[in-house]
C-alpha cells in the first residue's frame, strides 16, 4: 500500500514539474509580444493552480467568504506547503515566503515570476526590506498574503502572530484581512523533515480536503492589536472548522 502511495505522488510531482516548466515556457514566448507584468504573473499562477494543480492533487476546498474589492494585506495560518496552492485559487496575492523555497530548480522560477516574495526569517534585514515591498505592493494595486506564524503548526491553535507586518501595516494604514485555512486529514500538516517526504505524505494518498474562510477586514492604528485579533479570529474559526469534520487527533495539544 505504501509503495503504491509512493508511485502516485511521484507521478502527481513529475507532472505538476513538467508542466509547470510548459507553462513558464509558454509564458516566456508570449513576453515576446507582451511585458511582463505583476498582473499577469498572477494569472499565470491562477490558471496554472486551476489547470493542473487542483486537478492532478485532486484538492477539493470548502470556502466561505471571498476577498474584499480592495487591495489588502491578507493574514493567513500555516499548516503545509500546499497552502500556497489551495488559495492561490481564491486569492490574488504576492505570496511571501521563506527563501529556502528558492533552492528548488524550476518551482523557485515558476514563483519568483507569479509573485513569490523572498524573506530570510533570521534575516532582521530581510524582513524589513519585505515590509517595505509589501506596502509598495499594496500602494500598487495588488493583495499580499503572509503566514504570521513563520513557520507550519500542527497544533489545534496557530502559534502566536509575529507582530512586525502588522506593526507596518498599522503604519501605513494597511487593511488587513483574516483567513483561516484547515486540512481534514493528518497527513496533510506539515511533520516530515523535508519537502520530498512530506509531498510523499501528503499527496500518496487520492484526494486533499480543506476548508478556507475568508474574514472580516479591519485597519487600526495599532498594530500589536491587530495582530491579536487576527490571531483569536483564525482560531475561533479554526475551532468551528474542526467540529464534526477534522480527523486530526489535536487530544495530545498543551
Amino acid at each position: 500500500m505504501v509503495i503504491f502511495q509512493n508511485i502516485l505522488a511521484g507521478i502527481r510531482g513529475v507532472l505538476l514539474i513538467v508542466m509547470m516548466a510548459v507553462y513558464l515556457l509558454g509564458y516566456a514566448v508570449t513576453r515576446i509580444f507582451w511585458k511582463h507584468t505583476r498582473s499577469s504573473g498572477l494569472k499565470l499562477r491562477k490558471a496554472y493552480v486551476s489547470q493542473m494543480a487542483f486537478p492532478i492533487l485532486n484538492i477539493k476546498v470548502e470556502v466561505v467568504g471571498k476577498p474584499i474589492d480592495r487591495p489588502a494585506l491578507y493574514v493567513c495560518n500555516h499548516r503545509s506547503f500546499s497552502d500556497p496552492v489551495v488559495s492561490s485559487k481564491f486569492l490574488n496575492a504576492f505570496i511571501i515566503a521563506k527563501a529556502e523555497i528558492a533552492d528548488y530548480p524550476v518551482i523557485n522560477k515558476g514563483a519568483e515570476v507569479t509573485g513569490i516574495i523572498w524573506v530570510k526569517r533570521g534575516d532582521r534585514k530581510s524582513r524589513a526590506n519585505v515590509r517595505r515591498e509589501f506596502v509598495e505592493v499594496i500602494k500598487g494595486g495588488h493583495n499580499i498574503l503572509v503566514y504570521p506564524e513563520g513557520t507550519v503548526s500542527t497544533t489545534k491553535k496557530t502559534l502566536p502572530f509575529k507582530v512586525g507586518t502588522f506593526r507596518g501595516a498599522a503604519n501605513e494604514g494597511l487593511t488587513v484581512v483574516s483567513v483561516a485555512l484547515e486540512y481534514r486529514n493528518e497527513k496533510d500538516l506539515w511533520t516530515e523533515p523535508n519537502i520530498v517526504s512530506q509531498y510523499l505524505r501528503a499527496f500518496g494518498k487520492w484526494k486533499t480536503e480543506t476548508k478556507l474562510t475568508f474574514g472580516p477586514a479591519i485597519t487600526m492604528d495599532d498594530g500589536d492589536l491587530m495582530a491579536k485579533k487576527c490571531e483569536a479570529w483564525v482560531n475561533e474559526e479554526l475551532e468551528r472548522m474542526h467540529k464534526d469534520w477534522t480527523e486530526v487527533d489535536f487530544t495530545n495539544d498543551v
